[in-house]
Protein backbone atom coordinates (compact mmCIF):
# COMPACT_ATOMS: atom_id res chain seq x y z
CA UNK A 1 0.00 0.00 0.00
CA UNK A 2 1.47 3.59 -0.69
CA UNK A 3 1.98 5.47 2.03
CA UNK A 4 -0.27 8.09 0.71
CA UNK A 5 -3.10 5.25 1.40
CA UNK A 6 -2.07 5.13 5.24
CA UNK A 7 -2.58 8.49 6.26
CA UNK A 8 -6.04 9.01 7.99
CA UNK A 9 -9.00 10.77 6.41
CA UNK A 10 -8.52 13.81 9.37
CA UNK A 11 -6.07 15.31 11.37
CA UNK A 12 -5.98 18.19 14.06
CA UNK A 13 -3.39 20.34 14.25
CA UNK A 14 -3.14 22.02 17.71
CA UNK A 15 -1.07 25.63 17.75
CA UNK A 16 -1.30 28.55 15.06
CA UNK A 17 2.30 29.56 14.51
CA UNK A 18 3.87 29.89 11.48
CA UNK A 19 4.40 25.77 11.12
CA UNK A 20 1.00 25.09 12.43
CA UNK A 21 -0.90 27.42 10.62
CA UNK A 22 1.51 26.83 7.48
CA UNK A 23 0.72 22.70 7.47
CA UNK A 24 -3.05 23.36 7.72
CA UNK A 25 -3.10 25.22 4.86
CA UNK A 26 -0.64 22.97 2.94
CA UNK A 27 -2.20 19.32 3.70
CA UNK A 28 -5.76 20.88 3.34
CA UNK A 29 -4.46 21.59 -0.35
CA UNK A 30 -4.50 18.00 -0.61
CA UNK A 31 -7.46 17.06 0.70
CA UNK A 32 -6.74 16.19 4.07
CA UNK A 33 -9.80 17.31 6.29
CA UNK A 34 -7.94 19.61 8.80
CA UNK A 35 -9.33 20.92 12.24
CA UNK A 36 -7.44 23.41 13.13
CA UNK A 37 -4.53 25.11 13.26
CA UNK A 38 -5.77 25.22 17.12
CA UNK A 39 -4.72 27.10 19.90
CA UNK A 40 -2.41 26.16 22.33
CA UNK A 41 -3.95 24.00 25.22
CA UNK A 42 -6.68 22.90 22.71
CA UNK A 43 -8.01 19.32 23.16
CA UNK A 44 -9.54 18.34 19.81
CA UNK A 45 -11.76 15.17 19.30
CA UNK A 46 -12.75 13.55 16.44
CA UNK A 47 -10.13 13.15 14.11
CA UNK A 48 -8.06 10.22 13.38
CA UNK A 49 -4.85 11.88 14.65
CA UNK A 50 -3.32 14.43 16.32
CA UNK A 51 0.02 16.91 15.32
CA UNK A 52 1.16 19.03 17.97
CA UNK A 53 2.85 22.22 16.53
CA UNK A 54 3.71 24.04 20.02
CA UNK A 55 7.50 24.69 21.12
CA UNK A 56 9.80 21.62 22.44
CA UNK A 57 9.05 23.22 25.94
CA UNK A 58 5.34 22.50 25.70
CA UNK A 59 4.69 19.53 24.18
CA UNK A 60 4.57 17.14 26.92
CA UNK A 61 2.08 19.41 28.12
CA UNK A 62 0.12 19.38 25.59
CA UNK A 63 0.08 15.56 25.02
CA UNK A 64 -0.61 15.10 28.23
CA UNK A 65 -4.37 17.10 28.19
CA UNK A 66 -5.11 14.71 25.02
CA UNK A 67 -7.30 11.52 25.36
CA UNK A 68 -5.11 8.70 24.66
CA UNK A 69 -6.80 6.54 21.39
CA UNK A 70 -5.59 7.88 18.04
CA UNK A 71 -2.01 8.57 16.74
CA UNK A 72 -0.57 11.90 18.42
CA UNK A 73 2.58 13.41 16.66
CA UNK A 74 5.05 16.59 17.50
CA UNK A 75 6.98 18.72 14.59
CA UNK A 76 10.30 18.90 17.05
CA UNK A 77 13.53 18.26 15.16
CA UNK A 78 15.23 17.68 18.34
CA UNK A 79 12.81 15.82 20.14
CA UNK A 80 12.27 12.20 20.88
CA UNK A 81 9.02 10.43 21.10
CA UNK A 82 9.79 10.58 25.12
CA UNK A 83 7.68 13.89 24.76
CA UNK A 84 4.29 11.93 23.98
CA UNK A 85 4.05 9.45 26.82
CA UNK A 86 1.03 7.75 26.51
CA UNK A 87 -0.04 7.80 23.08
CA UNK A 88 0.67 6.17 19.81
CA UNK A 89 3.34 8.41 18.87
CA UNK A 90 4.75 9.70 15.58
CA UNK A 91 7.63 12.94 15.15
CA UNK A 92 6.94 14.73 11.56
CA UNK A 93 9.48 17.43 11.59
CA UNK A 94 9.87 19.28 7.79
CA UNK A 95 13.36 19.93 6.86
CA UNK A 96 12.28 23.61 5.72
CA UNK A 97 12.27 26.94 6.67
CA UNK A 98 8.76 28.66 7.60
CA UNK A 99 9.30 32.23 7.11
CA UNK A 100 7.68 35.29 8.26
CA UNK A 101 6.16 36.26 5.16
CA UNK A 102 5.45 34.06 2.20
CA UNK A 103 4.22 30.75 1.79
CA UNK A 104 7.12 27.57 2.28
CA UNK A 105 7.30 25.15 -0.46
CA UNK A 106 7.12 21.77 1.19
CA UNK A 107 7.34 19.49 -2.28
CA UNK A 108 10.98 18.27 -2.58
CA UNK A 109 12.59 18.63 1.06
CA UNK A 110 13.10 16.40 3.23
CA UNK A 111 11.25 15.20 6.59
CA UNK A 112 12.38 13.41 9.62
CA UNK A 113 10.22 10.87 10.80
CA UNK A 114 9.62 8.19 13.51
CA UNK A 115 6.87 6.43 14.98
CA UNK A 116 6.23 4.03 17.92
CA UNK A 117 4.45 1.35 16.10
CA UNK A 118 3.80 0.79 12.08
CA UNK A 119 0.57 2.83 12.56
CA UNK A 120 1.68 5.98 13.54
CA UNK A 121 4.99 5.92 11.73
CA UNK A 122 2.64 5.65 8.59
CA UNK A 123 0.73 8.27 9.66
CA UNK A 124 4.33 10.80 9.45
CA UNK A 125 5.09 8.97 6.32
CA UNK A 126 1.96 10.01 4.85
CA UNK A 127 1.74 13.54 6.33
CA UNK A 128 5.41 13.24 3.95
CA UNK A 129 3.62 12.05 0.87
CA UNK A 130 1.02 13.91 1.07
CA UNK A 131 3.41 17.37 0.64
CA UNK A 132 5.95 15.75 -1.55
CA UNK A 133 8.61 15.81 0.81
CA UNK A 134 11.20 12.97 1.27
CA UNK A 135 11.02 11.16 4.29
CA UNK A 136 13.35 9.66 6.48
CA UNK A 137 13.88 7.79 9.82
CA UNK A 138 15.80 9.62 12.39
CA UNK A 139 16.03 7.76 15.59
CA UNK A 140 15.66 9.49 19.46
CA UNK A 141 19.09 9.26 19.84
CA UNK A 142 20.39 10.83 16.66
CA UNK A 143 17.60 14.20 16.68
CA UNK A 144 19.82 16.55 18.72
CA UNK A 145 22.43 15.77 15.79
CA UNK A 146 20.37 15.82 13.29
CA UNK A 147 18.57 19.08 14.50
CA UNK A 148 22.02 20.64 14.68
CA UNK A 149 22.95 19.88 11.64
CA UNK A 150 19.56 21.30 10.05
CA UNK A 151 20.48 24.70 12.58
CA UNK A 152 23.92 24.65 10.86
CA UNK A 153 23.06 24.68 7.33
CA UNK A 154 20.02 26.87 7.72
CA UNK A 155 20.47 29.22 10.79
CA UNK A 156 23.90 29.56 10.97
CA UNK A 157 24.10 30.45 7.17
CA UNK A 158 21.56 33.36 7.54
CA UNK A 159 23.85 34.25 10.39
CA UNK A 160 26.93 34.26 8.54
CA UNK A 161 25.15 36.00 5.54
CA UNK A 162 24.46 38.64 7.49
CA UNK A 163 27.90 39.37 8.83
CA UNK A 164 29.10 39.55 4.93
CA UNK A 165 25.95 42.25 4.54
CA UNK A 166 27.49 44.17 6.98
CA UNK A 167 31.04 44.15 5.52
CA UNK A 168 29.94 44.81 2.04
CA UNK A 169 27.86 47.53 3.13
CA UNK A 170 31.21 48.90 4.41
CA UNK A 171 32.44 48.92 0.48
CA UNK A 172 28.69 49.67 -0.70
CA UNK A 173 28.26 46.93 -1.88
CA UNK A 174 24.06 45.60 -1.49
CA UNK A 175 23.75 42.18 -0.75
CA UNK A 176 21.80 41.67 -3.77
CA UNK A 177 25.43 41.61 -5.60
CA UNK A 178 26.63 38.50 -3.08
CA UNK A 179 23.35 36.82 -3.66
CA UNK A 180 24.06 34.83 -6.86
CA UNK A 181 27.39 34.04 -4.97
CA UNK A 182 25.63 32.33 -2.06
CA UNK A 183 23.32 30.49 -4.40
CA UNK A 184 25.89 29.35 -6.62
CA UNK A 185 28.31 28.15 -3.27
CA UNK A 186 25.36 26.10 -2.20
CA UNK A 187 24.37 24.50 -5.33
CA UNK A 188 28.18 23.34 -5.56
CA UNK A 189 28.20 22.30 -2.44
CA UNK A 190 25.02 20.23 -3.42
CA UNK A 191 26.36 18.75 -6.19
CA UNK A 192 29.92 18.44 -5.07
CA UNK A 193 30.27 18.68 -1.29
CA UNK A 194 31.70 20.83 0.85
CA UNK A 195 35.40 19.51 0.09
CA UNK A 196 34.96 19.57 -3.83
CA UNK A 197 32.88 22.74 -3.87
CA UNK A 198 35.49 25.04 -1.48
CA UNK A 199 37.43 27.70 -3.31
CA UNK A 200 38.84 30.88 -2.60
CA UNK A 201 42.29 32.05 -0.86
CA UNK A 202 42.46 29.85 1.56
CA UNK A 203 41.91 26.52 -0.39
CA UNK A 204 44.36 27.90 -2.75
CA UNK A 205 47.19 28.76 0.13
CA UNK A 206 46.83 32.24 -0.09
CA UNK A 207 47.33 33.74 3.02
CA UNK A 208 48.60 37.12 1.90
CA UNK A 209 45.05 37.62 1.00
CA UNK A 210 43.61 36.57 3.99
CA UNK A 211 45.51 38.01 6.46
CA UNK A 212 45.01 41.65 4.60
CA UNK A 213 41.10 40.21 4.73
CA UNK A 214 41.26 40.23 8.11
CA UNK A 215 42.85 43.57 8.36
CA UNK A 216 39.92 44.85 6.94
CA UNK A 217 37.74 43.24 8.98
CA UNK A 218 39.22 44.58 12.04
CA UNK A 219 39.28 47.75 10.48
CA UNK A 220 35.33 47.87 9.93
CA UNK A 221 33.18 45.94 11.42
CA UNK A 222 35.64 44.40 14.32
CA UNK A 223 32.87 42.75 15.97
CA UNK A 224 33.28 39.82 13.46
CA UNK A 225 36.93 39.33 13.51
CA UNK A 226 36.36 36.30 16.29
CA UNK A 227 34.04 35.10 13.45
CA UNK A 228 36.17 35.51 10.72
CA UNK A 229 38.87 33.79 12.92
CA UNK A 230 37.38 30.62 13.77
CA UNK A 231 35.49 30.35 9.87
CA UNK A 232 39.00 30.20 8.84
CA UNK A 233 40.57 27.62 10.64
CA UNK A 234 37.65 25.57 9.83
CA UNK A 235 38.32 26.79 6.24
CA UNK A 236 42.15 25.71 6.64
CA UNK A 237 41.06 22.24 8.20
CA UNK A 238 38.45 21.16 5.87
CA UNK A 239 41.10 22.42 3.04
CA UNK A 240 44.02 20.18 4.57
CA UNK A 241 41.35 17.18 5.18
CA UNK A 242 40.30 17.62 1.09
CA UNK A 243 43.47 18.11 -0.34
CA UNK A 244 44.78 15.17 -2.49
CA UNK A 245 48.34 15.14 -3.77
CA UNK A 246 47.78 16.61 -7.00
CA UNK A 247 45.91 19.41 -5.26
CA UNK A 248 48.82 20.12 -3.01
CA UNK A 249 51.22 20.01 -6.40
CA UNK A 250 49.11 22.84 -7.27
CA UNK A 251 46.57 21.05 -9.53
CA UNK A 252 44.04 23.30 -11.86
CA UNK A 253 40.12 22.55 -11.16
CA UNK A 254 38.04 21.97 -13.97
CA UNK A 255 36.82 25.23 -14.91
CA UNK A 256 40.47 26.04 -15.60
CA UNK A 257 40.87 28.54 -12.99
CA UNK A 258 43.54 28.16 -9.76
CA UNK A 259 41.25 26.78 -6.60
Amino acid sequence: MRELDRIPHSLAIVGAGRLGTALAGALRTTGLEIDGPLGRGARPGGSDAVLLCVPDAEIAAAAAALAPGVPVGHCSGATGLEALTGHEAFAFHPLMTVPAHGEPVFAGAGAAVAGSTPRALAVARGLAARLEMRATTVADEDRAAYHAAASIASNFLVTLEGAAERLAATAGVDRSLLAPLVRAAVENWARLGAADALTGPIARGDEGTVARQRAAVAERTPELVALFDALADATRALAHDAASPAARDGAITVDGGAR
